[in-house]
């Protein structure tokens, strides 16, 4: 295998990652420093196994939602190096998102789309949230109340309210992804909102919105004229 190292200086990725910033990288050789080795099995450098990554799955957004299984599927890519590529990703979609701290005061629909679209977008099944709020609409505190499966998430009031009861919140917003990509409500979401916010007009709690995140779009239930 000839190896990166026994390339010239101004072509290995890191000596020019150094040298000009990372900008003019190309996107597998941006991976290559994850990977880091070759397969000497095949005498594919890093390089190689990165493009080999990016043609298997696509594109960069369909291997940042890969499993640990189908990572190792690809020759030269074991358990060790499908996580540091898993924790590269994830730390991509943490940096994106635009962080909602307790105490923030949440003032459109927009705002939450915005922190929860790269945790949600590539998700494979339903997760649904709830953002538990005080008088002001200022979140106290953030519950995944479910993970579902790849089509439906099972969610209940009383499993929804009891942390809202628990934690004297005045009012709540529920978040959840479609996998498929698609915002629509389906008839199970829409009944399922209404069930919640019957729940919440009982014991005096807001339901100020659903928003249901899709792939690069969301649908609010609020701006929509779907609370009236």
């Amino acid at each position: 295998m000839r190896c990166i190292k026994s390339w010239p200086e101004a072509d290995r990725p890191r000596e020019r990652l150094l040298a000009q910033g990372p900008e003019p990288l190309s996107d597998a050789e941006l991976l290559a420093l994850i990977v880091r080795n070759g397969n000497a099995s095949t005498g594919a450098t890093a390089v190689d196994q990165a493009r080999s990554l990016i043609t298997r799955f696509g594109d960069l957004r369909t291997l940042a939602a890969a499993t640990t299984a189908e990572l190792c599927q690809l020759s030269g890519i074991g358990p060790a190096k499908a996580a540091e590529i898993q924790a590269m990703f994830e730390l991509a979609r943490r940096f994106a998102c635009s962080e909602i701290k307790p105490g923030t005061r949440l003032t459109s629909s927009q705002e939450v789309f915005a922190h929860f679209h790269e945790r949600l977008r590539n998700r494979k099944k339903e997760v649904f949230i709830s953002l538990l709020l005080d008088s002001k609409n200022r979140l106290m505190r953030e519950i995944q109340v479910s993970e579902g499966s790849l089509n439906a998430s099972i969610v209940h009031p009383r499993e929804v309210f009891a942390p809202v009861i628990r934690e004297s919140a005045a009012a709540v917003l529920f978040v959840h992804n479609h996998p498929s990509g698609d915002p629509e409500p389906s008839q199970e979401d829409i009944e399922l909102t209404k069930r919640l916010r019957e729940a919440g007009q009982l014991m005096g709690v807001r339901v100020l919105d659903h928003i249901i995140v899709g792939n690069g779009c969301y649908l609010s239930f609020c701006d929509k004229g779907l609370f009236t």
